[in-house]
């Protein structure tokens, strides 16, 4: 899961240094540097939008038309009253981002050493994919695609990845990488040229998540057919502003991709907060998403998101609120209204929970849930001991999901693997939801995104309580099982 991270700022517009993990930034004590904002404006971008910008003391960064929103960029400490005199905008805020967050308790817990590097197949370790594909059944009735006698694949269906980027050279992945696109800009960190075609993979998130929906090889993704495009987001380092991700969801909608995956998400829902006495609000960010979103579904886009690893209840906004409160109040921050996860929770979109292993009860422990959730998947844990104990030493990495990495990057620390890793969160139960959805498609490409939800809620499993239920949703999906329908 990727969580929100953000750029707040004091009355000195004073700058900003991202703290190791998920959360808030917290302000450096240094000179007023540029500050990034997201403006959004009542309904089209106007003709002067660059002009309006500068006279109010800043620099357009990236506009992005299509959603009526820019990026921009000012020193200044009167830059959002300047821009508040202006008619045509609906709302202004210090940008928020997202940030990684990763297991890193690396001494820790019972690391897989018994996978053999040169095995044939990794399909023995697939119990995830195994269990909603019921045991490689739907293969025989779609996979995506189609393999021709030269050895090519001709895609029927095509999943856009808004994540960190992927190896497009991975053996597992290549016959189905079909491009994609960067939306990193120069000058993040000493590798970033700002390269449209630059979606290397720099911290294996992205390639781990491509692997699920439609890797072909040692391992096997739900769609081993399906074509998937890399929309790169997040550098080796730091977050992703919402504009990038914002303009990366219109990007892939442009590209007539089936479905989009957003192992993302944080807390926004028009959230106020307050830092040093001063008043925040995050509403031209929550419009940019909601944009994004509607301009994707409205193309016939079926987009699927995870749901969030805090263990919160998504129905209860004052235990969000709090959980905002006892985690970033030591920053200065104090968050006053109600907070939602996005983007799981927005209209028209796959809010997806992570399921386990080894019960038909319990959803993973770090698993956000409630009414807002419409289906699980298979997002692996740390086995039942932990489960029982959260005794970090007890952790078993066995009951996490096996998926591809990047072959150029170190092995996960999880197993003695090269270019494979096992991971857990409900970043990976999500990608397994977007590869069952690319599937349906392709078997059903006059679907809409609602006919394709509905499909994978009515044949979901159905896991935990009777009938929906906070934890699963409508139970955890199974492509055998839409694909049978």
């Amino acid at each position: 899961m990727i969580t929100k991270v953000a750029a707040v700022v004091s009355s000195m517009l004073v700058a900003t240094s991202l703290l190791a993990g998920s959360g808030y930034a917290k302000p450096a004590n240094q000179a007023p540097q540029k500050q990034k904002y997201v403006i959004a404006f009542k309904s089209a971008l106007p003709a002067d939008y660059e002009t309006m910008v500068t006279n109010a003391g800043g620099k357009v960064l990236r506009a992005i038309p299509e959603l009526g929103g820019l990026e921009a960029e000012s020193e200044r400490p009167d830059f959002l009253s300047n821009l508040s005199g202006i008619s045509g905008i609906q709302a202004a805020n210090p940008e928020l981002k997202y940030k990684l967050d990763e297991d890193t308790a690396a001494a820790d817990g019972l690391p897989v050493t018994d996978i053999p590097q040169d095995a044939e197949t990794y399909w023995p370790y697939q119990w995830d994919i195994q269990r909603i594909t019921n045991n490689g059944a739907s293969y025989k009735l779609e996979t995506g695609g189609t393999t021709n006698p030269d050895g090519t694949v001709t895609h029927k269906a095509v999943v856009g990845v808004i994540d960190t980027g992927i190896d497009a050279e991975h053996p597992d992945l290549k016959a189905n990488f079909l491009g994609g696109m960067n939306f990193v800009p120069a000058g993040v960190d000493a590798s970033e040229t700002g390269d449209p075609n630059d979606i290397k993979d720099r911290e294996g998130h992205g390639t781990h998540v491509a692997g699920s929906i439609a890797a072909d090889g040692k391992v096997k993704g739900v769609g081993p057919g399906l074509g998937i495009r890399s929309y790169r987001v997040f550098a080796a380092e730091g977050g992703a502003p919402t504009s990038w991700i914002a303009a990366a969801v219109v990007q892939a909608a442009n590209d007539k991709v089936d479905v989009i995956n957003l192992s993302l998400g944080g807390y926004d829902g028009i959230a106020r907060y307050t830092y040093n006495g001063l008043k925040y609000n995050d509403v031209a960010d929550f419009l940019l998403w909601k944009r994004a979103l509607q301009y994707a579904v409205g193309r016939n886009v079926t987009v699927v998101a995870a749901a969030g690893n805090d263990s919160l209840n998504l129905n209860d906004s004052h235990a969000v609120v709090d959980y905002m409160n006892q985690t970033y109040g030591y920053l200065g921050l104090t968050f006053k209204s109600a907070v939602r996860e996005v983007p799981g929770t927005l209209p028209g979109v796959i809010n997806v929970s992570s399921s386990n292993q080894w019960s038909p009860d319990k959803i993973a422990f770090y698993s956000n849930y409630g009414s807002t959730i419409d289906v699980a998947a298979p997002g692996g844990d740390n086995g039942p001991v932990y489960d029982a104990s959260r005794n970090l030493d007890e952790r078993d990495f066995h009951f996490r999901t096996l998926s591809t990495w990047p072959t150029y990057l170190a092995p996960y620390f999880t197993s003695n693997l090269t270019g494979y890793a096992l991971l857990h969160g409900t970043s990976m139960a999500a990608p397994k939801v977007a590869g069952i959805a690319g599937v349906i498609k392709a078997a059903h490409p006059e679907y809409t995104p609602a006919q394709v939800q509905a499909l994978i809620k009515q044949t979901a499993n159905d896991l935990g309580k009777p009938g929906q239920d906070p934890l699963f949703g409508s139970g955890e999906a199974n492509i055998f099982n839409a694909l049978s329908r």
